[in-house]
């Protein structure tokens, strides 16, 4: 439920005081008022959807709005006659309509205590008699931090005071601010480092500090424009964490959430007025915490994504076999304390460092050595790899919760018995021998390859081809592209119990959808492409190659692929909600879609193409977006789906031309449609469609109105848009969850859309403006394309269902409507 503010009727303040600051003359209530504001944020009272009253601090007409810091989130006021004032010991109070504190700052000697709100977003109490230092604060907020972490505010361990601060999620993220199950919290213990946990449980950790970054977290490195300076102070005094913006018209807010099953820390930052977010731990399966056990290395790109370190092997093999690596390895070779030699590793997330001995001032050398004359010592590395690396860290015991990160991590050095050091060496030799051998195996096997190339059948010709363009990288490949990780048939088969007509989701042109669940619990959904269509093996290889390169919230995301046993699959994270069309069509679930939630929805498909078009490395025209192609989440948050018919643009390239048409009726261009004309704007158009549609729930087929001539959805909303009745044709089950000058505004959007010409219709980067209400004005949208008429002449006759929406591969249209 959305949380709404309680805004400015009536404020009073003496003449002596500014707008950003509260004297003790001043008592404020719930019902009366914004209590202060400054340029950037507002304290203030909000409810939250259980009707209680809480005292926070948010920004300060940022949209959507971003509660920073709230004072009495466990210990709400239950009506509207709570107020603040300051007490007799010097502190302020909340009190609640009984007159009892329902929250109070720390007591203070302050004579003449002074509230008051910084541009930092830190509510501080000072003594205003006290001239002798400006920032000598009694009492600040950023002491006690609740889910925000804000620059200028530091996480950690203050030695000297006894006192630590982190954070801590809401119970229900946007909805209830009382304190939820995950911490993000700085452990001093042995080499410090950060950890996000579900009450005592760990869900990540991210590695120790390294002089640079954390080791394992490589979303919290310094930012490359130097706008952000991230930095960590650890000495006898404390420990502590903190960044800060070098631009005053940059904002950053780091968050711990609870609305995934696993709680994640996100930071985001303000871009055109609008909060982006940049990046969210845990995101990869190696990002959890002990994903791969006890001397288990992960490797996110690699198949499977745990392997034991050399020296090592699964300590359970019929686990491992079925990808679960949480029992970890165990030693080849007892050690001999005498003789160990250290095996060296690179890129590595280092090991967990609760329990370990630290010595800052020591050389690597000086550390080695101490480590090979310490029996109990498993591993060594720097502390700190600035200036060719200094300080010592070692480990006695497991090594535990480690991974790959090849631009990010650092040296490690592992103890292992000398005969497992000298059978690496031995290993690199056959290594070696081996890749000659393998080398000529697949010279030879490619001249058979190609010698029976002719004799082989069709679908076994489409899947060697696919498996080469697959491995080989296909089109536009280079060293910064995502590597995918590969599934194996078995695991697949368990995690949809073979296919099972229970877990299955629904069915395309080019097969089945099915859920699944991995053996470590992850839910996924299976694409599983129908042996006998041959149309569809250039959509898989196409989806492939576009999807690892696409990183974006509002896109679904590829876990992986499976070719094997004839078999091509695509392995995705399971939206809970399915299609957008199995809800905003289905007279029973489309109450779900309040006013709100289409709202979310239009603007983040909106965002989604906006990052296709514009801010991805490669400029996609996906050509297929309908609602079905819109998959929801448990949150109802829009990812848009299915890249089988996508293009790549080059940066400057503007439109193409082609004779294969590919898309569904009723989303098509009028240009492309008739003329095989693509660009951007071929998906403004769909967009546009698609924004209609979630308003009206109807789709673009086909729809009678007081018995006239039937129209087209498009046709529908043009004639009542000009007779200014197009309310009527508003979804009733919306019920009046809507502000009509909002609903106008998106129909208006998404007339702008659908204009016949494509150069009249906006880029996606006005209509986010436009959607944000940020864009100047807007014109008066011209004649829409009406070409979303069946014709059946020009249908393939694989595509020949009545009732639904037409998907088209590969024909060629020449007849259409008049418009």
């Amino acid at each position: 439920m959305k949380i709404f503010f309680i805004l400015i009727t009536s404020f009073f303040i003496t003449p002596s005081t500014s707008s950003d600051t509260l004297t003790a003359t001043q008592i404020l209530r719930t019902n009366q008022t914004l209590l202060s504001q400054n340029k950037t944020f507002v304290l203030g009272f909000f409810r939250g959807s259980n009707t209680n009253y809480y005292l926070g601090i948010w920004y300060h007409n940022f949209n959507p709005q971003s509660i920073v810091w709230v004072a009495n989130r466990d210990n709400p006021i239950d009506n509207s006659t709570g107020y603040l004032k300051f007490g007799d010991q010097g502190n302020f109070l909340l009190l609640n309509s009984s007159g009892k504190p329902a929250w109070s700052s720390n007591t203070t000697a302050a004579k003449n205590p002074l509230l008051q709100l910084l541009d930092t977003g830190n509510l501080v109490l000072k003594d205003s008699s006290d001239n002798t230092n400006d920032n000598n604060y009694l009492w600040q907020s950023f002491d006690y931090p609740t889910d925000t972490f804000l620059p200028g505010m530091k996480l950690g361990w203050d030695f000297d005071k006894g006192t630590e601060k982190h954070l801590t999620s809401w119970k229900i993220t946007g909805e209830d601010p009382s304190s939820g199950d995950y911490t993000m919290k700085i452990d001093y213990h042995g080499l410090p480092e950060a950890f996000l946990r579900r009450n005592q449980t760990i869900i990540f950790r991210t590695g120790p500090w390294n002089g640079e970054r954390f080791s394992g977290a490589p979303g919290m490195i310094q930012d490359q424009s130097n706008d952000l300076k991230f930095n960590f102070t650890y000495d006898e005094h404390g420990v502590f964490y903190y960044y800060s913006v070098t631009k005053p018209s940059m904002f950053s807010r780091t968050i711990v959430t609870s609305d995934s099953n696993v709680g994640e820390l996100q930071r985001y930052m303000l871009v055109q007025g609008s909060w982006t977010k940049f990046w969210y731990e845990p995101e990869a399966p190696c990002d959890y915490y002990g994903e791969c056990g006890p001397y288990g290395v992960c490797d996110k790109n690699g198949s499977p994504i745990c392997t034991c370190m050399h020296g090592f092997s699964p300590k359970n093999q019929e686990a491992w076999n079925l990808n679960n690596g949480s029992e970890g390895c165990v030693r080849n070779t007892p050690l001999n304390c005498s003789t160990d030699k250290f095996l060296h590793r690179q890129n590595m997330k280092l090991p967990e460092t609760t329990n370990v001995y630290v010595n800052k001032s020591m050389t690597l050398d000086e550390c080695g050595s101490l480590c090979k004359r310490n029996c109990s010592c498993t591993a060594y590395a720097n502390t700190d790899i600035r200036n060719g690396g200094t300080g010592c860290v070692m480990w006695v015991g497991q090594l535990f919760d480690m991974s790959v990160f090849p631009s990010n991590g650092q040296d490690l050095y592992v103890r292992l018995s000398a005969s497992d050091i000298g059978s690496n060496k031995n290993h690199r030799v056959i290594e070696a021998i081996g890749i000659t051998l393998g080398a000529l195996v697949i010279v030879l096997g490619l001249v058979a390859i190609c010698y029976l190339r002719n004799k082989k059948q069709q679908r076994s010709r489409g899947h060697d081809s696919l498996m080469n363009e697959i491995y080989s990288g296909g089109v536009e490949r280079n060293m910064d592209d995502l590597e995918l990780p590969m599934f194996d048939f078995d695991t697949l088969t368990m995690a949809t119990n073979n296919f099972s007509q229970d877990n299955k989701l629904g069915e395309g042109g080019f097969g089945s959808v099915y859920r699944g669940r991995l053996i470590e619990g992850r839910e996924i959904a299976v694409k599983r492409l129908s042996e006998d269509s041959r149309q569809g093996i250039l959509e898989f290889k196409n989806e492939v190659k576009l999807i690892i390169k696409l990183q974006h919230r509002n896109l679904v995301r590829l876990l992986g692929c499976c070719i094997e046993k004839e078999e091509k699959m695509l392995v995705y994270e399971y939206m809970e909600n399915k299609g957008l069309d199995s809800i905003l069509y289905d007279k029973s679930k489309r109450h779900l879609l309040n006013w709100e939630r289409r709202f979310n929805i239009i603007y983040g498909i909106a965002r989604g193409l906006l990052y296709l078009h514009q801010d991805s490395r490669f400029r996609i025209i996906h050509r297929d977006l309908k609602t079905s192609n819109i998959l929801l989440d448990g949150e109802m948050n829009p990812k848009i789906s299915d890249f089988g018919m996508a293009r790549i643009f080059d940066k400057d390239e503007i439109q193409t031309k082609t004779l294969r048409i590919v898309g569904t009726y009723g989303y098509m261009a009028p240009e492309y449609a008739m003329y095989g004309k693509f660009s951007i704007k071929s998906d403004v158009f769909s967009f546009g469609v698609m924004v209609l549609e979630i308003i009206t729930g109807k789709k673009n087929r086909g729809c009678s109105d007081d018995n006239t001539e039937e129209l087209n959805l498009l046709e529908n909303i043009w004639r009542h848009w000009h007779k200014g009745t197009v309310m009527k044709l508003i979804d009733p089950s919306i019920s009046n969850s809507y502000t009509e000058s909002e609903v106008v505004r998106c129909i208006h959007i998404g007339l702008l859309c659908i204009q016949e010409r494509a150069e009249d219709r906006p880029t996606m980067s006005s209509v986010v403006l436009m959607l944000s209400n940020e864009a100047p004005s807007m014109s008066n949208p011209k004649t829409p394309g009406f070409s979303a008429r069946k014709t059946h002449s020009d249908i393939d006759s694989s595509s020949s269902r009545q009732d639904e929406t037409w998907s088209v591969n590969e024909v060629t249209i020449t007849v259409l409507d008049a418009r």
